[in-house]
């Protein structure tokens, strides 16, 4: 495959990644990696399974420790930065949050003020604000009271999204945030994350699996294939019939979303199909 060239400058924004080679034990997943995260955007990772986009976003989150290069958080290597200076700088909403059991919404929620807490500085109601109005932007207010492990699929992510928001952190990493939810629910959590980023000019970086969704919401794209970037930069620009099939290896249309102007990947039919008559 022939790399499209990136237009990322990894020096250019608060988070990036230079020369990353990422993997599990041996196993590499990605080698030399460059990537830049557009600072006060909404950026969407997309690519086949097993290409690396989980891999990545956890090394950007300093989850995942890279055998080679640094992640670069404000200039400095993520690395050696004391934990709860990251901790108020990134929050991260991981693949499969599980909750202890019997916490009540409104104390998960609270959990996300930790990193402001200290031995000088206690629960405050400042704490409590910033968790009242984190429930609140993500409409689960009138949960407080209910357990976690009660509540609808798409219901506990809005929590999750809740406490990440009470950390109050310009950067949120969310990966695959709409896993296992029903479209409708999937709109829902993107529709939240979209008023987020417009309304609170946060950073946002998530990994999804559709496509059109990732078009519809991002302002900026990461493509990847075989652990490197093949494209990068704003859907109306790269998102083409070209790339999609060089990397998906799935012929498609690339057409206008009619709803929001944004492209619309529509798949080739199967070879042979006959194609119904419009009435």
């Amino acid at each position: 495959m022939t790399p499209v060239p990136q237009q990322d400058r990894p020096d250019a924004s608060r988070l990036a990644g230079r020369g990353l080679t990422l993997g599990y034990d041996r196993r590499i997943i990605a080698e030399g990696l460059d990537v830049a995260i557009p600072d006060h955007s909404f950026t969407v990772i997309i690519g086949p399974n097993a290409c690396g986009k989980s891999t990545l976003l956890r090394a950007l989150a300093r989850v995942l420790k890279p055998a080679a290069g640094a992640v670069l958080l404000d200039g400095q290597d993520i690395a050696g930065l004391p934990a709860r200076q990251v901790a108020r700088t990134l929050g991260l909403l991981p693949q499969s949050s599980v909750a202890p059991e019997g916490i009540t919404v409104g104390d998960l929620v609270a959990r996300g003020r930790y990193p402001h807490q200290g031995l000088l500085r206690q629960w405050s109601r400042e704490d409590e604000r910033i968790t009242e109005e984190s429930m609140a932007a993500t409409g689960v207010a009138e949960l407080a009271d209910r357990t976690v492990d009660e509540l609808s699929g798409g219901q506990r992510q809005r929590v999750w999204i809740a406490m990440a928001l009470a950390q109050q952190t310009p950067l949120l990493l969310l990966d695959e945030p709409t896993t296992f939810l029903d479209i409708s629910h999937q709109v829902d959590v993107l529709d939240l994350c979209d008023r987020l980023h417009r309304e609170q000019g946060r950073t946002l970086v998530a990994v999804l699996h559709d496509l059109n969704q990732a078009a519809r919401y991002a302002g900026h794209l990461i493509v990847m294939r075989d652990g490197r970037v093949v494209a990068a930069g704003e859907p109306g620009a790269i998102l083409t019939a070209e790339l999609v099939e060089e990397v998906y290896r799935l012929p498609c249309r690339v057409i206008e979303d009619p709803e929001t102007g944004t492209p619309l990947v529509v798949p080739a039919a199967p070879a042979g199909r006959a194609v119904p008559a419009r009435k």
